[in-house]
């Protein structure tokens, strides 16, 4: 109705002024009766007013669907009526969303190719990575340490650059079945055995319970855990020479903590750890962040449906804790 007052506004205005421009001709012209005048002014607002109505109710289709918000994409091939105005919009919005879906597509091919290429690419200089640690274990001291150390951190990267690659389809990547957490912890240190003595900061577990299982994707949680632990370490540096990762159960739900005691972080950057490429001042200082950790391991638990949660304190250390439903909770059942 707003609409089509607006778009009619001016023709009604013009109306009035052109009634009140007669009547002012009629009158200076001498002519003195007004009865007659106001009843060819009821006269001409009475068809204006029909007209109006007419043009309204012939088209209220029309003008409610440009107020009224599409609620989905296919919203655009409804018709409304048969006026050369309406069948022009029409027309208009059929062409907009073929137009649409045809770049929807190339983008979609585009992105796919990307991700094939970035998967293969990664996997590729896995390979000579590994040749390059196979050389280096025959390299004397500290030489051999020195290469080691610069091609876990190259692999750390490359799977960074990767697990960024797979978010946009994690959809289709998951795999979900139920994990034990103790065990997926216990192949996350093992893998990073270097980087703990590298940096001279180890890893405690402590479980309330011996065998935790949730419902999860393991490779997904595999790359979240690492993630808070290589912060951990990476934080702890010359401060501390422990990180404890807990696994307990609390109000039915199961939790994974990650805890160190290390420089912890700003009040003015928690609220923004898990914003893509933010680095705070932490990574600043330290210089070996890429901002991008913490956004794919809190994209992930959101797509599985867990929760992540932050403590932290400066110069004491933070906790994260990663939290799995009850209905992802399968100990016991």
């Amino acid at each position: 109705m707003k609409l089509f007052f607006k778009e009619h506004a001016l023709l009604i205005a013009v109306q009035i002024v052109q009634f009140f421009i007669i009547l002012a001709i009629y009158w200076l012209d001498g002519y003195r009766h007004l009865l007659p005048a106001l009843y060819g002014i009821f006269l001409g607002l009475f068809f204006l007013t029909a007209y109006l109505a007419y043009h309204y109710f012939s088209r209220r289709k029309f003008y409610k669907r440009l107020t009224e918000e599409l609620a989905s994409l296919d919203d655009s091939f409804q018709t409304t009526e048969n006026s050369p105005v309406s069948q022009a919009l029409d027309h208009l919005l059929k062409d907009q969303y073929r137009h649409y879906q045809t770049r929807i597509k190339e983008l979609e091919s585009r992105q796919e190719e990307h991700l094939k290429f970035m998967d293969q690419w990664v996997h590729q200089m896995k390979t000579p990575l590994s040749v390059i640690e196979l050389i280096a274990q025959n390299l004397d001291e500290p030489d051999s340490s020195s290469i080691r150390e610069e091609t876990d951190r190259m692999k750390t990267g490359l799977n960074t650059i990767l697990y960024m690659a797979r978010l946009r389809t994690i959809e289709q990547d998951f795999h979900i079945k139920p994990v034990h957490l103790s065990k997926i912890i216990h192949e996350v240190n093992g893998e990073n055995k270097r980087f703990y003595i590298r940096n001279g900061v180890y890893p405690n577990l402590l479980q309330e319970k011996q065998d935790m299982i949730v419902e999860t994707d393991e490779k997904w949680l595999f790359f979240m855990l690492s993630q808070l632990i290589n912060n951990a370490v990476k934080y702890s540096r010359g401060k501390s020479n422990r990180i404890d990762i807990s696994i307990l159960e609390k109000d039915g739900e199961a939790v994974l903590e990650v805890k160190d005691f290390g420089a912890g972080i700003p009040e003015a950057d928690k609220r923004r750890v898990f914003e893509p490429f933010f680095t705070g001042e932490n990574g600043r200082k330290f210089m070996e962040s890429t901002g991008m950790g913490l956004y794919l391991t809190k994209e992930a638990a959101d797509h599985l449906g867990h929760r992540i949660e932050l403590e932290s304190k400066m110069g004491e250390g933070s906790l994260f804790r990663l939290i799995f439903g009850k209905t992802q909770n399968l100990t016991g059942l």
